[in-house]
């Protein structure tokens, strides 16, 4: 694997190294020694799927406070997704700061989400499928979301949300964390 360290401190895109041959190709998803050669969280207590059917269906941006922050590892099995971190450690010098990645079924790319970064992402295409492996379990006292079209944040998205739900339509403004 090939650990990118992203312009956000702790928050890595990681791609695969596939060997192939007639029959296809062979990669790692997740390697406890080079996750912990990278200084990453090794230890995962759930692993999630979610399905988005429409194109332009935002999802996001989700948190956990302490004590149940998550970390996240996710990778876009098919179709693709724009996706989103927003860090929220309000001691961070890149507090309010986003980063945003294509992750695609051809790409195979991923991203790691640290402790104290909201999370979310808006399809590109119909059928966009997520798995993403959780640090922590989850905790709906501890959940927050973060205003997707906060001012404050800017995030560019690429396709114009169509789909968001009503608890994401409601999300805090960074100024109120």
């Amino acid at each position: 694997m090939k650990f990118k360290q992203t312009s956000l401190e702790g928050a890595f895109l990681i791609d695969q190294e596939p060997r192939g041959d007639e029959r296809g190709f062979f990669a790692r998803y997740f390697c406890v020694k080079e996750f912990a050669d990278n200084g990453l969280n090794t230890n995962w207590v759930q692993i999630n799927n979610s399905l988005t059917t429409q194109k332009g269906t935002l999802r996001g941006l989700h948190y956990q406070e302490e004590p149940h922050c998550e970390i996240k590892l996710v990778r876009c099995i098919n179709g693709s997704i724009y996706d989103v971190i927003v860090d929220v450690r309000k001691d961070s010098p890149t507090f309010g700061k986003y980063f945003g990645e294509v992750l695609s079924s051809q790409n195979r790319s991923m991203m790691y989400v640290p402790k104290g970064f909201a999370h979310g992402f808006i399809s590109l295409e119909e059928n966009s499928e997520v798995i993403y492996l959780v640090s922590s379990f989850y905790a709906p006292e501890s959940e927050r979301t973060l205003l997707f079209s906060d001012k404050n944040v800017s995030i560019d998205w690429p396709v114009a949300p169509r789909v968001i739900s009503d608890k994401d339509k409601k999300g805090q403004a960074l100024n109120q964390l």
